[in-house]
């Protein structure tokens, strides 16, 4: 696990690479603080960060083959590179190293860009051919890991964050209006659009190629599920038995290191799982770690002491205040490179620094099990607002809204009439290809009331939501409801957002690499397989991942409704008993709002004054509060000044 840079092309004078490569490399030095390295040859340049991991004596990037022709600088694990090593050696290769990177290095001479089709692993890297004079890149099918890139007077820039990009002279931060709008609507850009103008990421299961100066973008995998109606696997127990043997396969295989391996532990379900999996196979015992809050809404201590205890783990957690919360947040900004419209990222920064300050390294997470089985409660409440859709004037079927939030305690008393407006059981068409997210795409919308004139002026009629359409796949429409949902949620906001933000950034601003056993690829697609009742039984969520895990995990966790992971949003900044810091108000004073130029600077401040108070209109006010001081953030730490110039069309 590391960080990469580097440039293609002829428009950077050769005399200045090592400096500039120096540059780039040192602004993502967080993500490799084990090391560094620099190569350059004609018209191609890299610079590598190191993380070690595996290979600690002789896995120095980047890395030459031994022939020449080859260079690689990579980021992230092959977890399979054991089995590939074997496999390589029986074609004839030799090794000088027993790193992961020389296999993959290996591969790729031997097979070409068809090595991506045998990787099990979380990637991005550049390999250099100097007898073809192309470079590859290439990033993980899951998005785990990320890679940026630009064109600049004829070069291509990359990296593993866009902080390296800018070290580049010419090369400016400019914000992109169209990508904000998509976070006000999506919560994410959509790839491969960023918050950054002319600055583009890399799409999950995608490679670029570069030769004569033209570049050929390709994907080289993508999700896809059965068609609607097709018949679904066969007996259930043995589908359980098959996933938890997938599972176990996948724990062992991320939990290859030549460091200590530990584990994140919410004390929900999937994070759970993973550490009941990795407990008895860690050498010397498992190290857990987690979050608490002194908000009941958000603290789940008591069930992770619970698990840590039944697994017999060495327990360490670290409390997330709302001080705290306020306090981490410029830097949350500052790693996570965009505006965000919550605060999750911020205790998981924190968690991240727990692991470091434990000696630790890698950490085992629960991600990816909610859009791989179907875990969210938006999966749910679709299936309801469907139901309810079958039957517009029932009395009957909105009550099962209730069943979806026992949480919240204001849903009890309602009406039918109340709870179907409230969650907008008729207000759209089940045939729309978003249904499942319009309800979460209009009260995020609903934050737009605080746009600027001018932003208004540049965006136009430009609609996030119906960009969002068009990028579809063709198969999308013949998908299962559900299968539909799932794929919004793992395309657009798993790696837009839970792996960016909260994931990859987080931790790697720590030096800390967190691995994710349920988006090994081979469990993804076995997923995707499944019928939609072995994931959503009725409204039981992850039923088949609950009967999975009988046995490994104690009754009261396997059972549990899954409670959302969530952080406090506005109160973490302002309110009656806040201290509010310094930055809060100047960041959201008129002065600041109008210089930017992309909110209302009266609208602002109305707003923040209802958080002061704590009179706030629930998710659409703290998702504007939160936002518009995390573009104000983004803009003081990366482009103080907005051209709002950018096309909808990247």
């Amino acid at each position: 696990m590391c960080g990469f840079a580097g440039y293609a092309g002829e428009g950077f004078g050769a005399e200045r690479a090592p400096s500039l490569l120096a540059a780039m490399g040192q602004a993502i030095a967080h993500r490799g603080p084990d090391g560094h390295g620099i190569w350059t040859g004609t018209g191609i340049g890299l610079a590598h960060m190191r993380l070690s991991i595996v290979g600690l004596s002789d896995g120095q990037q980047p890395m030459t083959s031994a022939d020449g022709r080859y260079t690689i600088a990579f980021n992230g694990e092959i977890f399979n590179y054991v089995e590939l090593r074997d496999e390589l050696k029986a074609r004839g290769a030799t090794f000088r190293t027993g790193s992961d990177t020389e296999v993959l290095l290996q591969l790729y001479a031997y097979d070409g860009d068809a090595c991506l089709q045998k990787l099990n692993g979380d990637f991005a890297f550049a390999i250099w051919d100097a007898t073809e004079r192309k470079l590859f890149l290439a990033r993980d099918r899951m998005g785990v890991r990320p890679l940026f890139y630009t064109q600049h007077k004829g070069t291509l820039y990359f990296a593993s964050e866009v902080k390296a990009l800018l070290t580049v002279p010419g090369i400016e931060a400019e914000l992109d209006p169209f990508a904000l709008d998509q976070i006000f609507t999506l919560w994410a850009p959509i790839a491969p659009r960023t918050a950054f103008r002319d600055i583009f990421e890399l799409e999950p299961g995608q490679m670029l190629v570069r030769k004569d100066g033209t570049n050929r973008l390709t994907s080289w995998w993508t999700l896809d599920f059965p068609d609607a109606g097709e018949p679904g696997a066969a007996d259930e127990r043995d589908r359980s038995e098959e996933l938890r043997a997938l599972l176990s396969d996948a724990v062992r295989l991320r939990m290859r290191a030549d460091v200590p391996v530990g584990s994140y532990l919410s004390g929900g379900l999937d994070s759970s799982l993973i550490s009941a999996l990795a407990a008895p196979i860690a050498p010397n015992g498992l190290n857990t770690f987690s979050v608490t809050f002194d908000s009941a809404e958000h603290d789940e201590s008591s069930f992770q002491h619970e698990v840590a205890t039944a697994l017999g783990t060495r327990h360490r957690s670290v409390a997330s205040s709302p001080e705290a919360i306020a306090a981490a947040f410029p830097d949350i900004i500052r790693f996570a490179e965009r505006p965000i419209l919550r605060t999750a990222p911020a205790p998981l920064y924190t968690l991240a620094g727990l692991v470091r300050e434990n000696g630790m390294k890698v950490v085992l997470t629960g991600e990816g099990a909610d859009e791989v089985f179907a875990g969210y409660d938006i999966f749910r409440e679709a299936k309801v607002r469907r139901f309810c859709a079958r039957q517009p004037g029932s009395k009957i079927r909105p009550h099962l809204f209730r069943k979806l939030y026992p949480y919240l305690p204001g849903l009890k008393q309602q009406s039918a009439e109340y709870l179907s407006a409230f969650f907008g059981a008729g207000a759209s068409d089940p045939a729309d290809p978003l249904f499942s997210h319009r309800p979460r795409i209009r009260s995020t919308a609903a934050a737009k009331i605080f746009y600027s004139d001018d932003l208004r002026k540049t965006l136009g009629d430009y609609d996030a939501a119906e960009e969002l359409v068009t990028r579809l796949p063709e198969r999308f429409g013949r998908w299962h409801p559900l299968h539909q949902a799932q794929y919004l949620e793992t395309r657009l906001l798993l790696p837009g957002y839970i792996l960016s933000s909260q994931g990859d950034r987080m931790a790697m601003a720590h030096g800390i690499e967190g691995r994710f056993p349920f988006l090994d690829h081979r469990l993804v697609e076995f997923a995707a397989r499944l019928s939609p009742d072995a994931k959503l039984r009725g409204l039981r969520e992850k039923h088949i991942l609950r009967e999975a895990a009988k046995g490994l995990l104690p009754a009261s966790v396997t059972e549990r409704q899954k409670q959302p992971y969530r952080a406090p949003d506005s109160r973490s900044f302002t309110g009656p008993n806040v201290e509010e810091m310094p930055y809060v108000a100047a960041l959201l004073s008129e002065q600041s709002i109008a210089s930017t130029g992309l909110f209302n600077p009266m609208a602002v401040s109305k707003l923040h004054g209802k958080c002061r108070k704590q009179d706030v209109a629930g998710f659409r006010d703290n998702a504007a509060f939160v936002g518009i001081l995390s573009t104000q953030l983004w803009a003081d730490n990366f482009a103080k000044k907005q051209s709002l110039t950018a096309t909808a069309t990247p």
